[in-house]
């Protein structure tokens, strides 16, 4: 059974999204039946153009990628998330909306690299440090046995890489 797990940041144009490819892009990469989906609770409607970059010069694919509301996830025949994970503290801190099925959530903040100093290539690399860190959790999220952790043992699990 396939582990869905929605990554959400307020406006889906940038930390979600790098969350989305980077975990996409590992459970491929590594043979795990996970697949992550990024959403806002006020989506932007574009992507950031430094995110794209960051994940395409990672050999991540991003087309059909795009910034939506966190209520496509809510809607009947929206996958079930088994995990939602809210990478900026603005989407943290929002009332979230009921998620059917009562996925374990967890807070994984990140600066926004979006409001990085140093122009165009101090942007760029505070891009690619976040991905690398969003990068690296996801890896530790796919160490996990989905199948047979209880959501209180994924709880444990999940804060424990929130404080690596």
């Amino acid at each position: 059974m396939t582990t869905n797990v929605l990554i959400l940041c307020t406006h889906n144009s940038a930390r979600s999204v790098l969350g989305e490819g980077m975990l996409n892009h590992w459970a491929q990469r590594l043979n795990k039946n996970v697949r992550a989906y990024s959403a806002g609770s006020a989506p932007s409607g574009r992507l950031n153009p430094y995110a794209v970059e960051a994940l395409n010069q990672a050999g991540i694919d991003t087309a059909g990628y795009r910034s939506k509301s966190w209520d496509e996830f809510t809607a009947d025949g929206a996958p079930q998330m088994r995990i939602v994970v809210t990478v900026c503290d603005s989407a943290a801190a929002e009332h979230c909306p009921y998620w059917p099925g009562s996925p374990v959530k967890v807070h994984w903040g990140y600066a926004d690299p979006s409001h990085a100093s140093g122009g165009d290539d101090g942007k760029r690399l505070a891009f690619e440090l976040t991905r690398q860190a969003i990068g690296y959790r996801m890896l530790q999220l796919l160490q996990l046995t989905f199948d047979t952790l209880t959501d209180a043992e994924l709880q444990r699990a999940l804060d424990a890489i929130a404080h690596n």
